[in-house]
């Protein structure tokens, strides 16, 4: 699946607005495009048969009229015409029902399309990016956006074969006699002027539609998320006016785009039986002077109905002006720019090493990281300090590569992280975050979550421990040896993050579903340790990911993750002083700066790097207590002076 080519990236969100604006609706008409092409036999199939209907209706005037003659004059050959209009009628019936069955399987189908190009260019996009749009935006462009986008399609296909009719009507009646012809044409410059009109009222009233309906899915789903405050502040009424705060926008905006369409059709449909009484005049006329017979002016009349269809086409323009506007709010989804890949390996066997060359990331115009510059040796344990703001999660984002540096470089083992394929980066870089989504329907899912799960083989990353019994408990059942040793892996991995006893408390264990699990922040937070403990490769990223475990919990995991987890090199955003304390290499981030590396001691002399954690000279650390310090089997690590001592978030 590839979705339709996008701007370069930073194209849209740093051009001119109308530049802007231009580049979606080009990208839009692209993905509709797309969406046609997936669905090419099934699109052919509703304009073939939406054709032959329209061919039908037309050649049914004609033969009726015939018929008529013919039965006014007592042919024999009307009993095989009467039998012809009866056919012809079934077949219109018949070929209609037919394209609005297919109209409906392209619509789910250019959807589904749709839906997955933006989702698979949202979730290939750096996170900071995506970040662009809201939960509810996001939620908004994705279904109903799309699901009206997806329309596209269909009602092209049938709004081209819906001209058909009158345009070889108007010519029918040519054949038949100029001049009804021309009577006809007469009320056609009125009925262009009201098509046109139409469409650009209605594109300017549909756009701001659901420019609206966006804001307020948006602020609806930011409520939800934060409930919990909201019940505690007792903001529920403001939070309601606030949500609703858009609605009579929304209501009038609504009023005017049906208001637009009911104006339309209410002019078409004024205007349609003064064209058919304008021709049946003319039509009598020309009968009462015998330029016309029976049958020509009642086929006339009906060709001049089917002409004055053309205002039927009214509908399928508003249909494809609504889909092309969301089309347009789900295709900036479609002008993320995405992580590109390599196509090189790290050498096998690498420790980890890690380094960080001139690194810059700007954000809003605004450098967060300068020069950065940063040697981490494999195997070592580095400890990411700062205040607030001084750029520790961005440097880790960067140093697993969840987003790329707007300058400079950074390599894993001598290679640069852009030149890794996407396989090897993810398994060989392993990430765990302060607040981790559980993906996945069971327990067993979630730790296995990107990795290929229990029976899909991916690589060992634990010991599994002297208590870990092997089979059963741990995700799908199974007796085969692969199965086995993955769900041992499982619980060797959820052992090491402190998530067993909890787990096994759980109804089924491993198998309880994540809905049905009620976990506390510091539960959901440990097993997102296992899921990256269970997939670690050479470098692992904990991103303040113990900050919601308690002292001794967290001492135990880091414990864990010096014995259990396979060796290689840990990069952790820390905010504990004992987590910096019994790193091998600290790194003391400030204002998106490299301020100084070293050990915890060393740089505890320096009263800056201790007003980092909020605490007095007097709390110095043991002796030798910074290098090297993660800790051996039954020492205890954290030095007595720093035990308990937080940094305040």
């Amino acid at each position: 699946m590839t979705p339709p080519s996008p701007p370069p990236s930073g194209s849209v969100p740093g051009a001119a607005p109308d530049d802007a604006h231009a580049e979606e609706r080009r990208c839009a008409d692209r993905a509709l495009l797309s969406a046609a092409r997936h669905s090419g036999g099934r699109t052919a199939a509703v304009l073939g048969c939406s054709l032959a209907a329209a061919v039908t209706a037309l050649a049914e005037p004609a033969v009726l009229g015939h018929t008529l003659d013919l039965l006014l004059s007592r042919d024999p050959a009307a009993t095989r015409w009467t039998v012809l209009c009866a056919a012809l009628i079934v077949a219109q019936v018949l070929l209609e029902a037919a394209a609005l069955r297919l109209t409906g399987s392209v619509d789910a189908r250019s959807t589904a399309w749709l839906r997955r190009l933006g989702l698979a260019r949202l979730l290939g996009t750096a996170p900071h990016h995506a970040a662009r749009h809201a939960p509810g935006d996001l939620a908004a462009r994705l279904t109903a956006h799309a699901a009206e986008a997806g329309t596209v399609p269909s009602a092209v296909a049938a709004g081209a074969a819906a001209l058909l009719p009158p345009l070889g009507a108007l010519v029918a009646l040519v054949v038949i006699d100029v001049w009804t012809a021309l009577a006809f044409l007469a009320g056609l410059p009125f009925l262009a002027l009201l098509l046109r009109v139409f469409a650009r009222d209605s594109s300017a009233s549909v756009g701001r539609y659901q420019q609206l309906q966006l804001a307020t899915a948006g602020r609806l789903v930011e409520a939800l998320a934060g409930a919990r405050t909201i019940a505690a502040a007792g903001t529920v009424d403001r939070e309601r006016a606030r949500i609703l705060a858009q609605l009579p926008e929304l209501h009038a905006e609504g009023r005017r785009m049906w208001q637009v369409y009911g104006a339309t059709m209410a002019r078409s449909t004024a205007l349609m039986p003064l064209l058919l009484y304008a021709v049946l005049a003319v039509g009598g006329v020309r009968l009462a002077a015998g330029a016309l017979g029976v049958g020509d002016l009642l086929a006339a009349v009906r060709y001049a109905a089917l002409a004055a269809g053309v205002g039927a086409v009214t509908g399928r323009l508003a249909a494809v002006v609504r889909g092309r506007t969301a089309a347009r709010r789900t295709a900036t989804l479609f002008t993320l720019p995405a992580l590109e890949y390599g196509r090189s390996e790290p050498p096998a066997g690498g420790p980890g090493t890690l380094e960080l060359r001139d690194v810059r990331v700007v954000r809003g115009g605004t450098a967060v990281l300068r020069d950065v510059s940063l040697r981490i040796p494999g195997g070592t344990t580095a400890a990411v300090v700062g205040r607030s703001g001084s750029g520790k999660t961005l440097l880790a984002a960067v140093a697993g590569r969840l987003t790329d540096p707007d300058a400079g470089e950074v390599l894993l083992d001598g290679v640069p992280l852009r030149d890794l394929t996407a396989e090897a980066l993810r398994r060989e870089v392993g990430h765990a975050f302060d607040r981790p989504a559980l993906l996945g329907r069971t327990i067993a899912d979630t730790i296995t979550f990107g990795t290929g799960g229990v029976g899909g083989g991916g690589g060992a990353a634990l010991a599994p421990g002297p208590g870990a019994a092997p089979g059963g408990g741990a995700g799908p059942g199974g007796d085969g040896p692969a199965r086995v040793r993955a769900a041992a892996r499982v619980r060797a991995a959820a052992r090491a993050a402190g998530a067993e006893p909890f787990v096994r408390r759980l109804p089924y264990g491993y198998d309880t579903a994540v809905a049905d699990a009620p976990m506390s922040g510091g539960e959901v937070q440990r097993l997102g340790l296992a899921r990256a403990f269970f997939g670690a490769g050479r470098l692992l990223v904990l991103d303040d990911a113990t900050s919601s475990l308690d002292t001794v919990t967290a001492r135990e995991v880091e414990r864990a993750l010096a014995r259990e987890v396979r060796p290689g090199t840990r990069l952790v955003v820390a905010h504990r002083l004992s987590t910096a304390a019994r790193a091998d290499l600290v790194v003391w981030l400030e204002d998106g700066r490299v301020r100084a590396t070293g050990t915890h001691a060393g740089l505890w002399r320096d009263p800056h790097y201790r007003a980092v954690f909020a605490v007095t000279a007097e709390a110095s650390p043991e002796p030798g207590s910074g290098s090297g310090s993660w800790p051996e089997p039954g020492r205890d690590p954290e030095p007595a002076s720093h035990r308990g001592q937080e940094v305040a978030r």
